[in-house]
């Protein structure tokens, strides 16, 4: 059945988006940041929630500078695709790309200014040792990433939900 634009809109999925940037350093050690607002997912990749009218690419951008004083270089190289169900934790699905921020030197590195508001401490650590310090969900997209960034073959990761945060 037919319905108008409008009405169609009220029946199907709603979603968040997100972005973000995995950066490791020149010897392939990922970094992420702590977040001081989300006990659930401490460790989190540079990124967030796209802005109305932002592209994945031009959110990815925007949250590298506003999250570490960065800016990542293009053109933009997809790493993963990441999905996740609605539930307890978010009453939305969720939509996320991550991209290739590429190998940082230690001086870029060292040059991270964080927003105090969001993010307390930058890390760099081999990617077995992240595994102690995320949930099992958040390191296994993590994982992904990785696995992806090492192989060229993007990641496709779908089971990021938020019925059990």
């Amino acid at each position: 059945m037919w319905l108008p634009p409008e009405k169609y809109a009220e029946t199907v999925l709603k979603a968040t988006a997100f972005a973000c940037v995995y950066f490791t350093d020149e010897a392939d050690r990922p970094l992420q940041v702590h977040a001081t607002y989300s006990p659930d997912h401490p460790w989190q990749l540079v990124g967030g929630t796209m802005d109305p009218g932002e592209r994945p690419w031009e959110t990815a951008v925007r949250e590298c500078r506003e999250e570490t004083g960065l800016t990542p270089a293009g053109p933009p190289r997809l790493l993963a695709s990441v999905y996740g169900l609605p539930g307890a934790g978010w009453p939305y699905s969720t939509v996320g790309v991550v991209f290739d921020g590429g190998r940082l030197t230690s001086a870029q590195i060292g040059s991270v200014r964080l927003d105090p508001e969001e993010h307390d401490e930058v890390r760099v650590l081999p990617l077995a040792e992240w595994e102690a310090l995320m949930p099992p969900r958040d390191f296994a997209r993590l994982r992904a990433v990785a696995r992806a960034r090492r192989t060229g073959v993007a990641a496709y990761f779908d089971t990021w939900d938020w019925g059990d945060a």
